[in-house]
């Protein structure tokens, strides 16, 4: 039984802003016997809010360990490990028989009284993280030999179980072998025989639980596993550089990265299942797989094509490493029990259907980790389901999209898991139970990114997360990696991985390491915010580093309020606020729409500069003022150190896609024709300003989820990805009532109305309107100035008229970047009439691949209305 998937949303600290990313509740998990409130740091230190007593001690099977109350606190490097317990009462550990203590319960206690559970992370890491870190972990290869190593400090025994051909979930060992242990690492290893390659294995791993009280017994799967049986109910002894695990070629295969320039390269996201499951030409047994991806002349691969060749060549896969919510067999799959397409528009039904097999279905977003090192099975075809025939699989699909134009990015979530305990869905927890995961000062597990928080900041997590990122680099040859909530990593633990991925080479790794590509959420929120337990890989922290994080202002001011709003209809730059109300009272009078119109456009223009925090520019008030001095929700704006820092966009897969934002946003009365035309507007300024482009797969020609702002398990008919463009998904019924209920009175009218449902030559007129854009981008390397100093020598805002952006790239300015012209001038006027604007000296003419018609005089033009215009001279 598989787990459903429910999607939290939490704010940034002190913003109403960006919504996270898809992730899997988890019943309520088991309670420690009593709450752990003493936290042992490292061999010499506990803290620990004890009651009042003459004497205390840690008491441990078999003996006890003396402690002292220490007055002088934490030391400075402790303090600095642990910011949170700072100025907390602290203890001296007496000397003992640590690794006897650390193998069983420990309690702190008034001696002779009762104690409370001891939290063990940090003198785990003290006592071993030193050697462990510098071990191999799951399964290797020597000269055709194969060898496990499990790290299992706290356990009593482990035991490997191995199995004879491919085992049923339920299957018994053919042998059960006892492990050795190494004293120094904590970890567990057995080195087999050549024989072994390629059989199924588990781990019986004996240790005791602090949310039961008891020593069990767990049968677990390698948490290093890198191949897996249906369901990964077994983890496979594969040797990955076997033949069956490597396509024709694949030693030939080269993961360039994104470039030395990441912005030169634009980013598409893209579903692996959405991808080709409508594609009529592709074969009916690959759609919704990884070998989908190998047929080039679909009509999926054939527009990716097209996109990569006006330079959003980089496609980023959601997850695709093993997930735990989806059913692997196909016979397991259910789909919806009535015909959705018969039903009304605006009915109720078509959700309560898919509601029926919502988490027994073929579609999730993939946000709840399993496996973090094996591919995911329900992607591949049934024949390669179990084992290594999914790298193989995997693998091809990246050599076709290489072959395609197309870079590689994937999705990876290490910030949680599916499962702690001793539940089906567990891993980690059940072999070093209350280490991978962060707890409170209470022993309880965090939860604030939706379900089990890791622990990153602790070695072996850190070390598991930098491992995996290598792990896929090499092993899949992909381009880059997009961390979901990557707020909840420690800097050094991004840094690490950077430095990693940095040592990788084409010539020994297949990798050019320098250049793969790091990006992801910098939110800050939950119980890490503020850098309360360490320095987090947020937005402003990763300033310099080079790590792109995801320009949430910019998406804000063009959509209009927060990704959170109760009420979907505020206005932004690009959805109405510029002179056309469509009377929602949140949006406020006259005044109050044109103060927020001039707080957006300055981000706006922020936005276009690579949302640089020292950028300085005239702001709609007519101040010069810098990026960190714009306010967005009582922060700063601008936080980039260099434009590759900031990913510019407008929609991702979660919240609601941008033709959906927009439908609420803009009067009901808009004409699509119009709505076209704002659907590009929205999209002009991450696709034309400086920074890394990036937008959800399909909004270049409309792309609808039927007004859901929360697919995560709403199923196919919910999102559909049509590249055909026969249908948008717009007009699908009503969307899922848990996270969309609240809307359904704005939703149902707009649905039910034929007039919003877009038609073919509306999609083709967007996709090739967005399609110039990005090869005006293409164009010339203004757009992609790369260095802070550059855009603010070569990039100016002129003045404009309320709700204008006018963005001046001049190449007179410093060194001529681009020969073939000598200034260009993007305008973008979001009102419903024309603006007369004033342009900067010199004779513009529209750009080659222009499509509107201008009145362009000597010193001024009148810009079409609801339109991006891109002059040169």
């Amino acid at each position: 039984m598989v787990l459903p998937l429910r999607r939290l949303r939490f704010p940034l600290v002190a913003l109403l802003a960006s919504a996270l990313i898809g992730a899997p509740p988890v019943p309520a998990a088991a309670q420690q016997e009593e709450p752990a409130r003493a936290i042992w740091v490292d061999r010499e230190h506990l803290v620990w809010s004890a009651p009042a007593a003459e004497s205390y001690e840690i008491r441990y099977e078999g003996g006890a360990l003396a402690l002292t109350p220490d007055p002088d606190g934490l030391p400075p490097g402790l303090a600095e490990r642990f910011p949170h317990l700072a100025g907390e009462p602290v203890f001296r550990v007496g000397d003992g028989p640590l690794d006897s203590a650390l193998r069983g319960k420990v309690v702190a206690a008034p001696v002779g009284g009762p104690g409370t559970p001891v939290q063990l992370a940090g003198v785990l890491d003290d006592r071993y993280a030193q050697a462990a870190t510098e071990l191999p972990y799951g399964p290797s290869f020597t000269g055709g030999v194969p060898s496990l190593r499990l790290w299992a400090p706290t356990a009593k025994s482990v035991r490997l179980r191995l199995f004879d051909g491919v085992p049923a979930p339920d299957a018994r060992p053919a042998r059960v072998l006892e492990m050795s242990r190494d004293a120094a690492s904590g970890s567990w290893s057995i080195t087999g025989t050549p024989q072994w390659a390629g059989r199924y294995y588990q781990y019986e791993v004996t240790v005791y639980r602090p949310d039961t009280g008891r020593v069990e017994t767990a049968v677990v799967t390698d948490p290093r596993s890198v191949a897996l049986t249906v369901d990964s109910t077994h983890s496979q002894l594969a040797d990955l550089s076997a033949p069956e695990a490597t396509p024709a070629g694949w030693r030939r295969e080269v993961a360039r990265g994104l470039g030395g320039d990441p912005t030169e390269h634009g980013i598409t996201e893209l579903h692996v299942r959405d991808f080709s499951r409508d594609d009529p030409a592709v074969p009916s047994g690959d759609r919704g797989t990884y070998r989908a991806f190998t047929h080039p002349d679909s009509a999926g691969m054939r527009h990716l094509r097209r996109l990569a060749e006006a330079g959003m060549d980089a496609v980023h896969l959601l997850p695709t490493f093993d997930i735990a919510t989806i059913p692997e067999r196909r016979e397991d799959q259910r789909t919806p029990p009535c015909d959705l397409a018969a039903l009304p528009p605006d009915s109720r039904r078509q959700q309560e259907c898919v509601a029926e097999t919502a988490g027994s279905d073929a579609f999730n977003w993939g946000y709840d980790p399993l496996h973090f090192d094996a591919p995911e099975g329900s992607y591949a075809t049934p024949d390669a389901q179990s084992g290594a025939a999914r790298t193989r699989q995997y693998r091809r699909m990246v050599q076709a999209l290489h072959d395609n134009g197309n870079r590689v990015v994937v999705d990876v979530v290490y910030n949680h898991t599916a499962a702690a305990g001793a539940g089906p869905n567990s891993v980690l927890d059940k072999i070093v139970p209350g280490y991978y995961h962060r707890l409170l000062e209470d022993g309880s597990i965090a939860r604030s990114t939706c379900c089990a928080n890791t622990a990153p900041e602790h070695a072996m997590m850190g070390d598991l997360v930098v491992d995996s990122v290598v792990h896929w680099a090499r092993t899949y040859k992909v381009d880059g990696f997009r961390f979901d909530l990557m707020g909840h990593h420690p800097k050094a633990n991004v840094l690490a991985v950077r430095r990693a991925l940095d040592r990788l080479t084409p010539q020994r790794d297949g990798v050019d390491g320098e250049k793969i590509r790091i990006y992801g959420e910098g939110w800050n929120f939950g119980e890490v915010a503020d850098d309360a337990r360490f320095e987090q890989a947020t937005q402003a922290n990763m300033a310099g580093t080079g790590v792109g994080t995801f320009n949430d202002r910019m998406r804000d001011a063009v959509r209009g309020g927060s990704v959170l709003d109760e009420d979907p209809r505020t206005q932004g730059f690009a959805s109405g606020l510029a002179g056309d109300p469509n009377g929602a009272p949140g949006n406020g009078d006259e005044a109050e729409r044109a103060a927020r119109l001039d707080d957006y456009t300055d981000l706006v223009r922020l936005g276009m500069a690579g949302n640089l925090a020292d950028f300085r520019f005239r702001s709609a008030s007519g101040d010069v003022v810098a990026g960190r001095e714009v306010d967005y929700n009582g922060t700063p704006a601008g936080y980039a150190a260099t434009p590759a820092e900031a990913v510019g966009y407008v929609d991702a897969h979660d919240n609601t896609a941008l033709f959906d934002a927009l439908m609420h946003k803009l009067p009901p009365d808009t004409p699509m024709d119009q709505r076209v035309r704002m659907q590009v507007l929205a999209m002009a300024p991450a696709l034309l300003g400086q920074g890394q482009p990036f937008a959800l797969a399909g909004s270049e020609f409309l792309r609808s989820k039927s007004l859901d702002g929360n697919s995560y398990d709403s199923g196919d008919w919910f999102n559909t990805y049509d590249v055909t463009l026969r249908d948008s998904g717009f007009a699908r019924g009503l969307p899922p009532e848990p996270d969309n209920g609240a809307t359904w009175p704005l939703a149902g009218p707009l649905l039910a109305d034929p007039a919003h449902r877009p038609a073919a030559r509306d999609m083709r007129t967007t996709s090739d309107r967005t399609l110039r854009l990005l090869r005006i981008r293409q164009s010339s390397p203004l757009f992609t100035l790369g260095d802070a100093g550059r855009v603010q020598r070569k990039l100016s805002f002129p003045r404009s008229p309320a709700g204008v952006v006018l963005a001046h790239l001049d190449d007179t300015a410093g060194e001529d970047l681009d020969p073939a012209r000598r200034g260009i001038l993007v305008a973008l006027n979001p009102h419903p009439e024309p603006q007369r604007v004033e342009l900067p000296p010199g004779r513009w003419a529209p750009h080659a691949l222009e499509d509107d018609r201008l009145e362009i005089r000597p010193a001024a033009a009148d810009l079409p209305p609801r339109s991006v215009v891109v002059l040169t001279r």
